[in-house]
């Protein structure tokens, strides 16, 4: 089978865009790929977070995944920091990475932008936030993967990871790197804030009205969808640039149901925001409700831990073998 790798920061509430546009894919590629799912707490760091909430996340994220639908006898599940060739690459690969690419990466121009913004200087900014990408690209390629499924945003991460491989292999003169294919959905790639349609769901966003939260009550639920932004037009049609707000909820309850936008149009014919709101509401809650019961079940047992420790040795074993490979190829004495 071909190998997928992804990976969520343990940073915030897991979102449905998380789970719509992430966990719910990684649940049914377990089923066709040998999958490597990681729980990217390094790529935290960029940020410095407080040491006992990034511990609490990441156990939190990991019961997500594992609440979710992912079986440890079918995917590699683990936590990054467990298995220390992910750092151990990422700076034999920032030593193939040119600083112009590095300077080029959309986020990492909009995350100055925002540090720049609220700390006033340039002082807050770290390395770690520049290069990051490339810890990224190790994650991918010390697995050989072939498919890395991603939102939009990620594709231009994706891409400097192809063009590492592609630029180690020729200088090398081997096919050391498998390059990677982006997988990015043609519907649920990215699913929008629900204030500001024009802006992507973030779990990193200041307003919690702006998402829904996976482990979200009922009741905050129906209240985040009553409040989410539509428009004065009073029709329900999909049309992403003329009724973004519409058109996401419409995308929502599409990805949640699998009922397709077109018949969705054609049931909510002659019906107002009000009706689609709420059916929206019930649509989520009904789709939480078994994740949520099974998350509190594992969050604080024995069990996730057994999960992880075995995904973190199982990756370990594999990415060892690629780095060593690549170690040997550009001439470290071992």
């Amino acid at each position: 089978m071909k190998r997928v790798f992804s990976g969520i920061q343990p940073t915030g509430n897991l979102t449905i865009g998380n789970y719509l546009g992430a966990l719910k894919r990684f649940v049914r590629m377990q089923d066709e790929y040998e999958c490597f799912y990681c729980i990217v707490d390094l790529h935290a760091l960029t940020v410095m977070p407080d040491p006992a909430t990034l511990r609490q996340n990441t156990l939190n994220t990991a019961a997500v995944y594992f609440a979710a639908g992912l079986d440890p006898q079918k995917s590699t599940t683990f936590v990054q920091s467990h298995v220390p060739q992910h750092s151990e690459m990422a700076w034999l690969l920032q030593c193939l990475s040119y600083y112009g690419e590095l300077g080029r990466m959309t986020q990492f121009k909009d995350k100055r932008e925002q540090i720049e913004n609220h700390k006033k200087g340039q002082n807050s900014i770290t390395a770690g936030l520049f290069t990051y990408p490339v810890l990224m690209a190790s994650d991918i390629l010390l697995y050989d993967t072939e498919v890395v499924p991603v939102g939009e945003d990620q594709r231009q991460h994706v891409e400097l990871t192809r063009d590492l491989a592609n630029r180690a292999n020729q200088i090398i003169q081997a096919d050391t790197f498998v390059v990677p294919e982006p997988f990015i959905p043609k519907v649920g790639g990215k699913i929008m804030s629900l204030r500001d349609p024009s802006k992507k769901m973030s779990k990193s966003d200041p307003l919690d009205a702006s998402r829904i939260n996976l482990l979200d009550s009922a009741d905050e639920i129906m209240k985040k969808i009553r409040k989410s932004k539509t428009d004065s037009e009073g029709i329900i049609k999909y049309d992403p640039l003329l009724k973004a707000g519409v058109s996401n909820l419409l995308e929502i309850e599409s990805l949640f149901t699998g009922i397709s936008i077109e018949n969705l149009e054609k049931d909510y014919q002659d019906q107002g925001y009000g009706y689609l709101k709420k059916r929206v509401a019930e649509t989520i809650i009904t789709a939480l409700k078994p994740l949520q019961e099974r998350y509190y079940d594992l969050r604080d047992s024995y069990e996730i831990r057994d999960y992880l420790n075995q995904g973190a040795e199982r990756a370990r074993e594999v990415a060892s073998q690629t780095l060593k490979r690549y170690q040997e190829r550009i001439g470290l004495y071992r």
